[in-house]
């Protein structure tokens, strides 16, 4: 059975949480890759900063529903969402818009247990960890090309 090590790219490409949203645009887009792990001052993957992201800052504001009544407003959705949501599309860092806790392997797990954490968590970079290490990442294509190898 294929494992991380088997399909991982060593070669890792990340960003530091201070790196503007605009070079995360720039490296995603030159390198032709869907997302980077994002690592602190120590080299410890942090977050993962992703393509959704991106597209993030540049959707529509959902305003929460509300309604009234006797000169109370109730809000029908947690207006903590809408306050992330802002804060997201007006981010300038990419420590202000990635997924912090992300999802890892390591080289050991299996193929089919990466591509479950993959469709169960709708997570589509998954740093690969050794002795809380950066050793490799897997995208959706590197699964993809198992199929025909």
């Amino acid at each position: 059975m294929l494992t991380a090590r088997d399909i991982m790219t060593r070669n890792v490409i990340s960003v530091e949480k201070d790196t503007p949203v605009a070079e995360l645009a720039r490296i995603l887009t030159s390198n032709n890759i869907s997302g980077v792990p994002v690592l602190n001052n120590a080299g410890k993957v942090v977050a993962v900063a992703t393509e959704s992201d991106l597209i993030d800052q540049s959707k529509k504001l959902h305003i929460p529903t509300v309604i009234t009544i006797l000169d109370s407003v109730f809000y029908l959705e947690s207006p903590d969402k809408m306050e992330a949501e802002m804060k997201k599309m007006a981010a300038t860092r990419v420590a202000e818009i990635c997924s912090a806790a992300p999802k890892t392997v390591t080289p050991d797990t299996g193929l089919d247990e990466i591509a479950t954490i993959m469709d169960e968590d709708n997570v589509h970079t998954l740093p690969v960890i050794e002795n809380d290490k950066l050793v490799g990442i897997i995208g959706k294509k590197d699964i993809i090309k198992t199929l025909i190898n």
